[in-house]
Formats: C-alpha cells, structure tokens, sequence
C-alpha cells in the first residue's frame, strides 16, 4: 500500500529570487549616481552659468539651510523643509481622497450603465484633457486663494484618471462571469460587490496610480497662489528670486516623494490583487 507524504518533513522548496530582484534596482541606483556625476561635471567645467545649473553642493546647502534655523532664520520663508512637504502632501491627499471617493463609484456608474456613460463621460473627458490652469483661475475666483481651491483642483486632476480606468474595467468584465453569478440567483448589488469590483480592481489599481502622478504633476500649479507653506509654493517663491539651487532642491524632494508613493502603491497593489500576473 502506498503511504502518504509528510508534508510537515518534506516542505515545498523555496522559490529562487530571480536575478532581476537584485539586479534592477541596482541599475536604477547606477542611473541616479550617472546622473549625479554628470550633472557635477557640468557644474565643475560651468557649460552653463549656475544661475542656470548650479552645483550639487549648492543644493545641498540649501537643503540644510531649509531644514534647520540658520542665523535666527527658521527654514525657509519661516517654515522648516518637513513642513512644506507636510503642507503640500496634505494637500494632495485631501485631494486624491476625494478623486477616489467620486471617481470609483462614478467609473462603475458609467461602466455599468450606456445612459449614464452618454450623459457624464465626456465632461469627464473634458476634464481629463484640460490642463490644470486651464482653469484654476476659475476655483480662486469661485473658492478664494485659500486651500480650498488647491485641493479642488488636486481633486479634479485625480478624479477623471480613476473614473476613466473604473469605467473601462467595469466594461471589461466577462459577460460569461455576469451570467453565471445571476443565475446562481445573486443579487445586483451582491454581483457589483463579489464580482465587478474583484475582477475590476486590477485596472481601479492602476487608474490611482495614474492619478497619483497626474496630481503630483499639478501641485506645483495647486500651489502658485499663496502657496506657503507647500512645495510647489517654495519652489514658485524661489523662481521669482532667481533662486535655482532652492529651485532644483523643490523639483528633487518632489520627485523622491513621487518614486516613494509609486513604490507604496505597487506594494499595496500586491497586496490587495495577488491574483494579477506578474513576471
């Protein structure tokens, strides 16, 4: 008679890392000291004048003059490096919260029903193609200079991107799939919960991480009226002063927190659609 293997004294081998799980990053981390060296080089032969491409050191200086007090200066404009940051991601979380909170339902909405997708989809399209000061002007005159009007047009620029992708995966559920769980007798509400949104999440997934650069791209934009304290704001300030080091500094720190959020959105997009195919 055959006897039964245990699988407590036979563990299923582990799976290898694959080369690239070490490899890629350090490629990525060769490209950033690439660029680094390069962008020294050209700041040692002065191709360009440093009000134009200042030097590594300057930036970094600034860096430390931003995050400490220095001769009785808080900072930078009275306000430490940590909290323009913490000014402007408020700003765009309030913002991308609520593009989540209308985007989703409004994307199952227009996937879900052709009447609704005649009547909605193209302001949404609209407002996918408008750029962002198309019409900030507009949210000042109606919302004043205060947060409000930032986190509205933060708002817009996320809501279209996530309803767009919402749309387009409630649309691509198999209709097979539809039928089999209606026949089983489950109701509308059971078949969008158990069924639409599972197998919609994956394009819902990508659709906010979209959304999630397009209003990092607009912060900068969000924060040009009365934008201290904030990122964009500081960065806005300096322009106006010929400041390209504190400049640089604001353009490098947004691009950090960007590449930190994709990471922590791919990590939560692991987590909550194990099922999608990776390589």
């Amino acid at each position: 008679m055959a006897t039964t293997t245990d699988l407590s004294q036979n563990p299923a081998p582990k799976r290898k890392r694959s080369r690239g799980s070490w490899l890629y990053p350090l490629i990525s981390v060769a490209a950033v000291l690439a660029f680094l060296i390069v962008w020294y080089l050209v700041a040692l032969a002065e191709v360009w004048k440093p009000l134009f491409v200042p030097r590594p050191s300057d930036v970094w200086e600034q860096f430390i003059r931003a995050s400490t007090t220095h001769d009785g200066n808080v900072g930078y404009s009275g306000e430490y490096l940590w909290q323009h940051l913490w000014s402007s991601m408020s700003r765009l979380f309030e913002g991308l919260a609520l593009g989540v909170l209308i985007g989703v339902p409004l994307g199952i909405a227009l996937g879900a029903s052709k009447t609704i997708a005649a009547i909605l989809h193209p302001g949404v399209t609209v407002i996918r193609s408008l750029p962002p000061l198309a019409y900030f002007s507009l949210l000042i005159i109606w919302f004043g200079i205060g947060d409000s009007a930032k986190v509205v047009l933060l708002f817009l620029a996320a809501v279209a991107p996530i309803a767009i992708a919402t749309a387009d995966a409630v649309g691509n559920v198999p209709i097979d799939r539809l039928l089999a769980v209606r026949s089983l007798g489950a109701s509308r509400l059971q078949t969008i919960t158990q069924v639409v949104l599972p197998s919609a999440l994956p394009e819902m997934m990508t659709g906010l991480r979209v959304a999630l650069g397009v209003t990092f791209t607009t912060i900068v934009a969000a924060e040009t009226v009365n934008g201290l304290p904030g990122i964009g704001g500081m960065v806005r300030d300096a322009q106006r002063f010929n400041k390209t080091d504190v400049v640089v500094l604001g353009i490098i720190v947004i691009g950090i927190v960007a590449v930190l959020l994709d990471i922590a959105i791919r990590a939560l997009d692991r987590r909550v659609v194990p099922w999608r195919g990776r390589a």
